[in-house]
């Protein structure tokens, strides 16, 4: 039989705050996080602007010894899961160590770590390399690390599916707890992929925005003026609990989660299936595994990134899963005003949609000003919305033609 899950603890670092309140007020107001870049000189790349985090000290969540021995997409993965830790209210003595386990996804990993390490030998010579390089670099050492801080001894994984990473991180700790494996998981995206070789590769694939003196407006979801994705960085990290254990120590349950859709496309490694036949899956699968109709949904956290292919198929999958009723949907498009945050996309827009069924409330897709006619569902583009949500869908589609669903609904005792 099994186990109900729910989820009872949020945590974000994000281009609009480094907490879940002040990114969900940002996102609410319709203010863009992205903004030219500071982390490194680029004068010359083709796109100059990116969603970073600003203003973040690592030393508030980590040993000063252990910033150095990290590298900064594991530094965000620790603060994100201290705040939903803290959220939940869990405590040592209210659970197993056994019982509880960690699934933290990337797609990039510690790409910091190896551009400037790869520095560090071109100048000084190998021998100047450092020892904690390895594990620094590995793209499971966020989940490696917030299991030694928490005392994880369940499953403790990573998940490797490009911008679906951290929607199937999710999607696989919802999966462990139901079928009985665990009673708790710590689990989410990070990323801190905005340097100089990896905005160089995206740039050179002709995948990003150039809209450099716009920043604010580049990213631009639906609309038909849109012209590629914009790189920004951050992580994600909720806490899932099954029913009993979250009821057994009085823990407060945000919303439930229902279903969730893996899916293939078999097609290309960076264009998504002409037909978005594994988006259309993926949530189907979803749906299914909810119990739900497609007449049952009220709002989808889209994927929505910005990019000529993307959304027209997006929006494509959506039709094909829930026919007519797809016009009845609010749809909106997170990355609109964050940016994209690759493995970590998935799981921040999971966050946001745990608190668009919690407070009723629905954020805009923002530069949404003259759509895309193959677009033509509601993405809310004129300011939130009060709307109340009781079952939603958030869809992530990532390089690989990966495409993943999470199925989530109002908690109701």
């Amino acid at each position: 039989m099994k186990q109900r899950v729910v989820v009872t603890g949020l945590g974000v670092i994000s281009p609009l705050g480094n907490d879940v309140l002040s990114t969900w007020r940002n996102l609410l107001a319709g203010k863009s996080g992205i903004g030219e870049i500071t982390k490194f000189d680029a004068s010359e790349f083709s796109t100059r602007i990116a969603g970073e985090v600003k203003g973040f000290q690592p030393e508030r969540y980590m040993d000063p010894k252990e910033v150095k021995r990290s590298d900064p997409f594991v530094r965000y993965a620790l603060a994100a899961a201290k705040e939903a830790w803290t959220q939940s209210g869990l405590e040592q003595e209210m659970f197993i160590p056994e019982r509880l386990g960690v699934i933290i996804g990337s797609g990039v990993g510690g790409i910091t770590t190896i551009e400037s390490q790869h520095q560090l030998y071109l100048e000084k010579g190998p021998r100047r390399i450092s020892p904690y390089f390895a594990p620094m670099m590995i793209c499971n050492m966020a989940a490696g690390n917030v299991s030694i801080v928490y005392g994880a001894r369940g499953p403790v994984s990573a998940v490797v599916t490009a911008c679906a990473s951290g929607t199937d991180a999710i999607g696989e700790a919802f999966r462990i707890i139901s079928r009985g494996d665990a009673d708790i998981m710590i689990a989410g995206g990070a990323e801190a992929a905005i340097t100089p070789m990896a905005m160089g590769g995206f740039c050179s694939a002709r995948a990003l925005s150039t809209r450099n003196d716009d920043p604010q407006g580049a990213s631009r979801p639906f609309d038909n003026d849109r012209d590629g994705f914009v790189m920004s960085e951050g992580s994600g990290i909720v806490i899932l609990e099954s029913l009993a254990s979250a009821q057994a120590r009085g823990g407060k349950i945000l919303a439930e989660v229902w279903g969730y859709g893996s899916a293939g496309d078999a097609y290309h490694v960076v264009q998504p299936h002409p037909e978005a036949s594994g988006a259309t899956r993926a949530m189907a699968v979803a749906l299914d595994d909810a119990g739900w109709a497609p007449k049952d949904v009220d709002y989808v956290n889209a994927h929505g990134t910005s990019t000529p292919f993307n959304d027209r198929l997006e929006t494509q999958a959506i039709k094909n899963v829930f026919g007519d009723h797809a016009y009845k949907l609010a749809i909106n498009s997170t990355k609109s005003m964050t940016g994209h945050l690759l493995g970590a996309a998935g799981a921040l827009e999971f966050i946001v949609t745990v608190l668009t069924i919690k407070e009723g409330i629905i954020h805009p897709t923002i530069n949404l000003s003259a759509p895309d006619p193959d677009c033509d569902l509601d993405y809310v583009p004129s300011g939130s919305r009060q709307q109340t949500v009781k079952k939603a869908i958030s869809n992530s589609l990532g390089f690989g033609g990966h495409n993943a669903s999470l199925a989530l609904g109002r908690w109701e005792d």
